[in-house]
């Protein structure tokens, strides 16, 4: 394919990731995928470069571009030259997508601690979770170097592959966010205990918790049939054994009513805007309106509600989001103080982060990790 070519490929894929995050579809690495399953000819190197230049659009623009060729022409405007089987010459006027790293209702929303100048969205590194000790997996890995916060992390290079590595497959390395394994280091769990990870999606933060604490009793939660399913298999290559639960919704509370103030922890890892995962899923800034923040915030505050009842007392609740927006880390964890008045705020007892409000906040351009935001709340006994 000619440079050309491949610009026509990239505005194709992006109309089409377009249409996916305005109609709740695919994702776009999907997107790319299923394009080049029906398109045979194209080779390694074709369609590494297309992939390349579609998320180098992606990353540019805050605002989702009305098509594909509005959002390619800021990053590849030479391109559009008129050559054979490549875009139609620029035409006067013509609508291009505007850079920024935050869609701009946005910014009134973010941490006062968030920094917008790039790291939002520039490529992440790929972070492991070694089983320990760390140094014994690092040697597979000479790419590899240890993470500045977690005693269990490795990063390599953004791109690297690992799920075919002999670690991965053995089941001594998942791939994790270091903000991610700090939310079980917060949670501080101990062999014997019982720990509930309340949305536990395809797992992650349940085998980081089966990792740190070898005994425990771990039970993962979700109303999502398709992901949790994934989490037995994990679980399995990692040799631990974690009960899964498949909850009704909104009889949720039906679903947990055996375990009512009996688990020494609850872990609420909600579902939030992502904006803290902008870095690896930079469409997520497309997907994402005023509707759909709000409807966000009553989830996690209804999340929170449920999971109360299930701490026993002298127990803890943690609360994490995959977010930089005030109002669904600081602003949600204060809510919830004001609610269930029999919690106090305990120190979570990360070097990471900075203070913001009842918990922490880990950003990509202060920490290097996703952002994140976690707090700890102790049940009085």
């Amino acid at each position: 394919m000619t440079p050309q070519a491949r610009a026509q490929a990239a505005i194709e894929i992006l109309d089409q990731v377009i249409a996916a995050t305005r109609d709740d579809g695919p994702p776009a690495d999907s997107l790319v995928t299923a394009y080049f399953k029906t398109r045979r000819y194209a080779g390694a190197k074709d369609r590494r470069a297309v992939r390349e230049l579609v998320f180098a659009a992606i990353r540019h623009s805050a605002e989702r571009p009305e098509t594909g060729r509005a959002a390619l022409l800021p990053i590849a405007g030479e391109l559009f030259d008129g050559a054979p089987h490549g875009p139609e010459p620029v035409r006067e006027g013509e609508a291009r997508a505007e850079a920024g790293d935050v869609p701009p209702w946005l910014l009134p929303e973010l941490s006062c601690l968030v920094q917008v100048d790039g790291s939002l969205v520039e490529r992440a590194p790929l972070d492991l979770r070694a089983k320990p000790p760390r140094e014994a997996v690092a040697v597979e890995f000479p790419d590899a170097h240890p993470t500045p916060f977690s005693p269990w992390g490795l990063r390599l290079p953004p791109d690297s592959k690992v799920t075919d590595h002999p670690a991965y497959l053995g089941g001594r390395v998942e791939v994790q966010d270091e903000g991610s394994q700090l939310i079980a280091l917060a949670s501080a769990p101990a062999g014997g205990e019982r720990l509930l990870d309340l949305c536990a999606g395809a797992g992650g933060k349940s085998l980081a918790l089966a990792a740190a604490a070898p005994g425990a009793e771990i039970i993962a939660c979700d109303t999502n049939r398709q992901r949790l399913s994934r989490l037995q298999p994990r679980a399995l290559r990692a040799g631990a054994q974690i009960a899964v639960r498949l909850l009704d919704v909104p009889r949720e509370a039906e679903g947990l009513s055996d375990l009512r103030g009996r688990c020494d922890l609850v872990l609420v890892d909600a579902p939030c805007s992502g904006s803290g995962t902008w870095r690896r899923n930079p469409e997520g800034r497309w997907r994402l309106s005023p509707e759909r923040l709000e409807r966000l915030l009553a989830l996690q505050a209804r999340v929170l509600d449920l999971a109360a009842p299930l701490v026993r007392p002298g127990g803890r609740l943690v609360y994490a989001v995959c977010s930089l927006l005030n109002r669904e880390g600081a602003g949600q964890a204060e809510q919830f103080l004001s609610r269930h008045s029999a919690y106090k705020v305990e120190d979570p007892g990360l070097t990471a982060g900075r203070s913001d409000g009842a918990g922490k906040l880990l950003t990509p351009g202060h920490d290097g990790t996703d952002g994140f935001f976690i707090a700890r709340f102790g049940l009085n006994g």
